[in-house]
């Protein structure tokens, strides 16, 4: 049995983590850490992440990242091992969680679900054979009407295995209503769309002369990345100090 802390367990990802959890028998929360406290939880919830004396396994982190150096700092000071998923990280909060991972195991990923980091596998295989062949390559995502940055760091994740399968040759394109000129061959083309409350869509279009082949996930609910954090704490824990990412997990 995996013995979890769940940072932010009272945010949406915290709750959805706590109610996969409870249903997987290799799993279990046992404690959670949260400034709010308007929901009753199973389990003890302490206000900072340094009031905590539960024993446990590893950390998940589905939070905010202004207090995330002290998650780090506690991390490291007690050798517990981080599945870190909040985002908007800075550039001095990103070279402290890899000082960090020399003391403790850290995964950190762009995103948690299991199909997208598949799909990332899969971009790289085709993204060789097809772009030398001249096909174009075009990246299309949408989410919710109330998602602030774009293009979500998904879309940029997929881009960025596509150009390292391809030794960093590509441009990115966010725009191109300001200029009148052809496609670049070397350039990926980055769009975002906004609406509703799409949890998140994306598609990888492979443009070729009279064929089209376009890579495409769905995700229907938030639970996509709460079963692949769970998944991430059953792999990290017991690991050896260092960075991990979930290209790890799925092998």
């Amino acid at each position: 049995m995996v013995r979890i802390i769940m940072r932010g367990c009272n945010g949406r990802m915290g709750q959805v983590i706590s109610s996969l959890a409870a249903e997987d028998q290799e799993t279990e929360i046992v404690a959670g850490v949260d400034l709010s406290d308007h929901i009753t939880n199973p389990y003890p919830v302490f206000r900072t992440i340094e009031e905590c004396d539960v024993e446990a396994d590893v950390v998940i982190d589905f939070s905010s990242a202004a207090d995330v150096d002290a998650l780090l700092n506690y991390c490291g000071e007690n050798k517990l091992p981080l599945v870190l998923c909040t985002t908007g990280l800075s550039e001095e909060q990103l070279a402290h969680v890899k000082k960090i991972s020399e003391k403790t195991a850290i995964l950190r990923s762009a995103n948690m679900s299991i199909g997208i980091n598949l799909l990332q596998k899969l971009l790289k295989e085709a993204a060789g054979v097809l772009a030398p062949a001249g096909f174009d390559i075009e990246i299309v995502e949408k989410h919710h009407n109330q998602k602030l940055d774009a293009p979500s760091g998904t879309a940029l994740a997929l881009a960025d295995s596509i150009n390292e399968e391809m030794d960093g040759a590509y441009e990115y394109v966010y725009d191109r209503s300001q200029v009148r000129q052809k496609r670049e061959k070397k350039e990926i083309g980055i769009s975002a769309v906004r609406g509703g409350t799409i949890v998140g869509d994306h598609d990888v279009i492979f443009a070729g002369a009279d064929e089209v082949i376009t890579f495409s996930h769905r995700a229907y609910s938030r639970a996509v990345f709460g079963k692949g954090a769970l998944e991430a704490a059953k792999f990290l824990a017991g690991k050896p100090a260092g960075m991990y990412d979930m290209s790890d997990v799925i092998g």
